[in-house]
């Protein structure tokens, strides 16, 4: 599979596409002023310890507070600070697990008010941003991720990728980190792109990784709270690193300045892939130059159509998103089971294709066309775990229902696209309904009269949304005679363009 990355580079957002065989598959949007926090590095301030959740809000200098759990606290980091901290290595405590104390789990029955007071000073990185009105949440578990190697100062533990997958280079990159390291008390994960690697390589980036963290624990000393103390790479960059270091074959990209920022990137990290990175000059926009507008733009739509005539529907909730499969105008051409077996094998493929595209995390919700053959339940189970395979979040899947629902996790560190490009609708406020003219109304009915007795004149004004007015002469032309005939008074309708569909205003006018 040919894999590609195309940036489009404006003064006001920078976009980036993953391209799969042509087809765009991932999609990472960083705005001006709206950067995105995750990775980031800071110094702040515990503002409230809830032991009832077991979690903490920590002020880190973002709009909202920042949130952090049990399972999130190293002991060592937020035990003494200032005693933790030390650029130079320190050799593994053989009265210790991996040289530091290990991440909290509910096994070492520790509570969170126990180790973090409130107004005490923390060092934390944001491991998912803020989403909706949910704050940023952080972690006392650093990790600074380079092209081969993942520095993890709170662990000493040493892993590797499981994409590597020869057992005798994976034991030959372990023997090297390990020797290297020298017992420290630092950790690291071996990324897939060391691979092959010499051992010089991994010692560069480790001596680069461990000054990073070195500097960063200065900062610590002297900044104030809360403060940011290192910044992730900017979205081209994190696409090199993350990307083009370890997926695509090629960068395209629209933007001379930033063309020179990936070629210096690439100078330090690897100068042999600046071949692969190409400066569109093109004289479209680089995204209509590879036809990615119409699939960004389907991605935000509720309703996705598939080639047969069955369609998808997807619904975003507070706590989960639920998808629907319908067989639409797709009528088949054999037997019932036969046509609701192939619109399940057809969404599967587009179902797992929207869910990366649109980022889509958390709790998900599947509901499938019921079938009663077992085998073509399986069938439909099986190609969803396949599908998924080629995504780079993590997934757990659980076999269908009796219900034909399948239940599926995913993990989630960033706003969907859909939160990123959409507000909600200024009539519905984001609930997906507005109040039907027939209802309004009757709504309209019962506040004349409600009011009536009191006002003193003989006429009424009514002002309301042209559609509304319409509609009070049209399909309810009868209501309003009948009123009027009710309280005595006369009723004016004004359409007025200002209003919104629920509003109306009832206004006495002058005695006569």
């Amino acid at each position: 599979m040919y894999k590609k990355i195309i940036t489009n580079v404006a003064d006001h957002e920078t976009r980036v596409a993953l391209v799969e065989d042509e087809t765009i598959v991932e999609l990472f949007i960083e705005r001006k002023g709206s950067r995105d926090s995750t990775g980031n590095i800071y110094k702040g301030r515990v503002q409230r310890v809830l032991p009832g959740m077991q979690a903490a809000f920590v002020d880190i200098g973002l709009n909202q507070a920042a949130f952090i759990y049990v399972d999130d606290v190293v002991r060592d980091n937020f035990a003494d600070m200032e005693d933790a901290f030390s650029c130079n290595d320190v050799e593994e405590d053989p009265g210790s697990e991996n040289g530091h104390e290990a991440t909290l789990t509910t096994k070492d029955k520790e509570n969170i008010e126990d180790l973090i007071k409130e107004g005490q000073e923390v060092l934390v990185q944001v491991s998912k941003s803020p989403i909706g009105t949910k704050g940023a949440r952080i972690t006392s578990n650093i990790s600074l991720p380079g092209r081969f190697l993942v520095l993890m100062p709170t662990s000493s533990h040493i892993g590797i990728s499981r994409r590597i997958e020869d057992e005798s280079e994976r034991q030959r990159l372990k023997n090297i980190v390990s020797e290297l390291s020298n017992n420290s008390s630092l950790g690291y994960i071996v990324r897939t792109a060391a691979e092959g690697v010499q051992k010089e390589k991994l010692a560069y980036e480790m001596g680069f990784l461990k000054d990073l963290w070195c500097n960063i624990q200065k900062k610590y000393q002297t900044a104030a709270t809360p403060s940011l103390l290192h910044q992730e790479l900017n979205i081209s960059l994190r696409a090199v690193r993350d990307l083009l270091l370890q997926e695509a074959e090629k960068l395209v990209i629209d933007s001379i300045k930033d063309y020179q920022s990936v070629l210096a990137f690439l100078d330090t990290f690897n100068p042999s892939l600046k071949e692969s990175v190409e400066l569109f000059e093109g004289n479209e926009p680089i995204f209509d130059s590879y036809n990615l507008e119409g699939d960004i733009s389907r991605a935000l739509k509720r309703k996705v159509w598939l080639k047969s005539g069955g369609y998808i529907v997807i619904e975003h909730t507070e706590a989960l998103v639920a998808i629907d499969v319908n067989t639409g105008r797709y009528v088949g051409k054999y037997n019932l089971e036969e046509t609701i077996l192939k619109t399940n094998l057809e969404a599967v493929k587009e179902i797992a294709y929207q869910i990366r595209l649109r980022d889509i995390g958390g709790i998900i919700i599947i509901d499938f066309i019921d079938m009663e053959k077992k085998s073509n339940q399986e069938k439909v189970f099986s190609a969803l775990n396949e599908a998924f395979t080629k995504d780079r979040s993590k997934t757990h899947i659980l076999p269908i229902s009796d219900m034909g629902i399948i239940q599926m996790t995913r993990k989630r560190t960033r706003k969907p696209l859909t939160r990123l490009l959409c507000d909600p609708c200024p009539y519905c406020d984001g609930e997906g309904y507005i109040i039907s003219i027939k209802t309004i109304c009757y709504s309209i009915y019962r506040e004349i009269l409600r009011y009536a007795a009191d006002m003193t004149g003989s006429r009424l004004t009514l002002r309301v949304n042209p559609e509304v007015a319409d509609f009070l002469h049209g399909e309810e032309n009868r209501l309003i005679p009948g009123l009027e005939k009710t309280i005595g008074k006369q009723i004016v309708i004004y359409p007025d363009t200002r209003y919104h569909m629920e509003a109306f205003e009832v206004i006495e006018s002058a005695h006569d």
